[in-house]
């Protein structure tokens, strides 16, 4: 009995470790946290129960039956958020650059399968080379059923995506089918072919921060909601955000207690919009007046900063807001903003979450370019 008890000490400290302590290192070296450090933030302490520790990747191809490591590059199981029941997926780079293989993917296909049995978020931290290239074929059959639960669970779950690193290929389509997607600056990236493969066929020469990075992702392409400074604060921004939404579209809206009166007056509201309609004014201030305690939780500030959409709480529970921002080109409504509110409403609407809306609008911005 000693005999196995040692045993699987021994592989439990493995799976520990991940790709070594020298690639621990590494990481830690560029900023980052590794796999496991990424969810003792996220998740209340103690509460992680985790799923498939000992998975190993069954390929025997190109010498890959000599490398073999207990989790094969991706942790995953349950915990909790402020007592809230999450289920959660986190790619490890120290073991194979967190490339997915089909072990891999089964295992994030299982945590999505029960998410969705019982009625949970989904939390994902993504760092991740792409396919494993050693596996060919059934690498990219195991990105199509992470594809496929993407899919199935869309409307029907929350899903948020965390992108801890250097993304690319298949590992950027699945968080780009989430809800919400929060960015490390200066680490992480997302493109579909890195720079070397842009330069290759197209002869650009473009920087990977310049080709996929936080800022390009949350102010131009509109592909993320939130650019953070490092690993610890995008792992609170989705600690907050989740306190914001339901476990499932079965579920009513989490409550929170608040100490900020139904009936508190607020007479600043009434000097706050100037008499002349040409004297702009900040929507944030409206919007953080009218909340619980002034907690506006805003989503994808930096694009199409013309309108506002965002969380709040009103008497304790959830509410979204979407308004118009008359310090941003008037308030007026673009391609931009007009994406932006619909898709933040569609999201509202899936999860029965209530919309408050503040108007302050001269109309469409007109022009060629909106037109077209």
């Amino acid at each position: 009995m000693s005999a196995n008890i040692a045993e699987m000490e021994r592989r439990r400290e493995a799976a520990r470790m991940g790709g070594g302590q020298k690639r621990i290192d590494a990481q830690h070296a560029r900023g980052k946290l590794t796999a496991r450090e990424r969810l003792d933030v996220l998740l209340d302490e103690g509460s992680f129960e985790e799923l498939d520790t000992y998975v190993e990747h069954d390929c025997v191809d190109f010498g890959m039956q000599d490398q073999k490591i207990p989790g094969d590059g991706v942790v995953t199981g349950s915990g909790t958020i402020n007592g809230r029941l999450v289920y959660v997926f986190s790619q490890d780079f120290t073991v194979f650059g967190g490339s997915l293989s089909k072990r891999h993917a089964e295992k994030i296909c299982k945590v999505m399968d029960n998410a969705m049995k019982v009625g949970a978020p989904v939390i994902g931290l993504n760092d991740s080379g792409g396919a494993r290239i050693q596996e060919g074929v059934a690498s990219l059959g195991g990105y199509a059923e992470v594809f496929q639960k993407n899919v199935l669970a869309s409307g029907v779950i929350p899903q948020l995506s965390l992108i801890m690193g250097p993304c690319a290929g298949g590992a950027v389509y699945s968080p780009a089918m989430t809800d919400f997607i929060f960015m490390v600056k200066d680490s992480s990236y997302m493109f579909v072919t890195g720079p070397e493969v842009v330069k290759t066929v197209t002869n650009e020469e473009v920087t990977q921060e310049d080709l996929g990075g936080a800022v390009v992702h949350t102010t131009k392409t509109s592909v993320a909601d939130l650019a953070l400074e490092n690993d610890i604060e995008a792992l609170l921004a989705a600690r907050e955000l989740i306190g914001f939404v339901p476990e499932s579209n079965r579920d009513p809206l989490p409550h929170l207690p608040t100490d900020d009166p139904w009936d508190r007056r607020e007479d600043s509201l009434d000097t706050l919009i100037p008499a002349s309609s040409n004297m702009p004014y900040d929507m944030h201030e409206l919007i953080r007046k009218v909340v619980d305690d002034g907690n506006f939780f805003e989503i994808q500030p930096k694009h199409g900063a013309n309108i506002i959409t965002g969380f709040g709480r009103i008497e304790g529970k959830p509410v979204g807001f979407v308004a118009n921002q008359p310090m941003v080109l008037a308030g007026v409504l673009d391609i931009d903003a007009s994406r932006k509110a619909a898709r933040f409403v569609r999201f509202c609407d899936a999860f029965s979450i209530p919309i408050v809306t503040f108007v302050d609008v001269p109309g469409f911005l007109p022009g060629t370019s909106q037109e077209h």
